[in-house]
């Protein structure tokens, strides 16, 4: 079975909307506007390029990350590697960058099962709080950010369920405050 990775920009208080920017949300640009730069604290997203196999996305990131992505060296991992949109509306993915659309959480749960390495989720936090509701996250990569920003879109869901148990397998504080936390779900 695959690993499904949820990777996050987060705020104490659970917001991960626009961490680099987006129009319309009050505090975009949080993690570059409001926290100093410290390069460490980025080693993970690296690592994540390097052993992810597949991405996997909301409709809404894919539509903002399309556009951008394919011509981001930084991104050339994610950029040859397969990606998967799940979408109840996505009429036909972008030729700028491919991707197979999904249509439900079940064909998700199918993807997990077939042959291969880990699946990243990027962005996409309606899809993450749905993956995670539905049982199908295995691991968190979490870059806490020391700030509270309020309102926004948040990381985690609110439904009403049994708690999830969380191993905490790796952790770093860096200079500038951020945190980073790697949990594997408990299943």
């Amino acid at each position: 079975m695959r690993t499904l990775i949820v990777t996050a920009f987060v705020s104490v208080d659970g917001v991960m909307e626009a961490p680099g920017g987006e129009p319309g949300y009050r505090n975009s640009g949080w993690t570059v506007n409001a926290v100093e730069m410290d390069e460490a604290a980025y080693e993970i997203k690296g690592r994540e390029q390097e052993e992810a196999t597949a991405l996997l996305l909301g409709r809404r990131s894919y539509e903002a990350f399309s556009p951008v992505w394919p011509s981001m060296t930084e991104f050339a991992g994610y950029n040859a590697m397969p990606r998967y949109v799940v979408s109840t509306t996505l009429t036909e993915d972008d030729p700028r960058w491919p991707a197979t659309v999904l249509r439900t959480l079940d064909e998700v749960a199918e993807l997990k099962e077939t042959e291969g390495g880990p699946i990243s989720v990027h962005g996409s936090a309606a899809l993450g709080r749905s993956l995670a509701d539905a049982g199908l996250v295995d691991r968190y990569h979490l870059l806490v950010f020391p700030l509270l920003l309020g309102a926004g879109k948040r990381l985690f869901s609110d439904t009403d369920k049994d708690a999830t148990k969380l191993d905490l397998v790796e952790h770093a504080v860096y200079s500038n405050g951020v945190q980073k936390q790697v949990f594997d779900v408990v299943h």
